[in-house]
Order: C-alpha cells, then structure tokens, then sequence
C-alpha cells in the first residue's frame, strides 16, 4: 500500500535519524548528511541539505540506479561529483511517493553500512 501523506523534511530527518548507528553532521557549512558508524570512521548514507530533496546511494553502480531517472525523469537525477557511484537525488514532495523515498533511504543505508568493517557495526545488535 502507498502512502498518501506527503512526507515532510521533518519526517525524512527522522527517518534518516532512527536508523541504528546513525548520526548527524555538517561536514560543509549549510550541508546537513547523515552518517552510519563511529565518528572516525563514519560514512555517509544520505545528503539531506534541506529536506526537499536527498542525495542516497541508489544502487551498487550506475545502471542500476539509472533506474530512478528513468522511472522518475522529473524527480531524480545523478548525484554531481559521486553519481557514477550509484549516488542520485531524489526529490521529496514530487513525483516520487513518500514510501519509495523511504526505501530510497533504506538501501542507502544499507548498501553504506555493508561497506563498514563487521566490527565496526556492533550496534546492529541493538
């Protein structure tokens, strides 16, 4: 099922907050991204700027994330700089339904956190 209700930049801050071992940072002055692990060794999983749109790591390579432009030609487009990489930007308050965009961030989330060392990912558990 969809949902219908509009997903506020509120309500993607909070999402992106709730995942285990997630925090938040502002690595360049007005950035806002969220990062998975301990500090000195975090990763990024989402550039949240300002909530209405979110820079996720879609897929593991290009053609796979091509997929959101494709389906959402409006709506997503490569990520600059680290797009090649599988990074997109997804519009919130468009075309892409609020539910999808929390998939979005889960499989960020996800495919960042698969790249940490095991040991550094004993919040799992908890």
């Amino acid at each position: 099922m969809r949902d219908t209700g509009a997903v506020t930049p509120e309500a993607l801050h909070a999402y992106c907050s709730a995942k285990p071992g997630a925090w938040e940072d502002e690595p360049w002055e007005g950035d806002v991204v969220f990062k998975v692990g301990p500090r000195e060794r975090a990763k990024i999983f989402v550039f949240y700027g300002n909530g209405r749109s979110i820079g996720v790591k879609a897929a593991k390579s290009r053609d796979e994330a091509d997929e959101w432009l494709l389906r959402y030609p409006d709506d997503a487009r490569v990520s600059p700089y680290i797009g090649r990489s599988g990074w997109n930007v997804l519009n919130a308050g468009g075309g892409i339904p609020d539910d999808e965009l929390r998939e979005a961030i889960d499989t960020s989330y996800e495919l960042v956190l698969a790249t940490l060392p095991k040991k550094l990912r004993d919040f799992e558990a908890t």
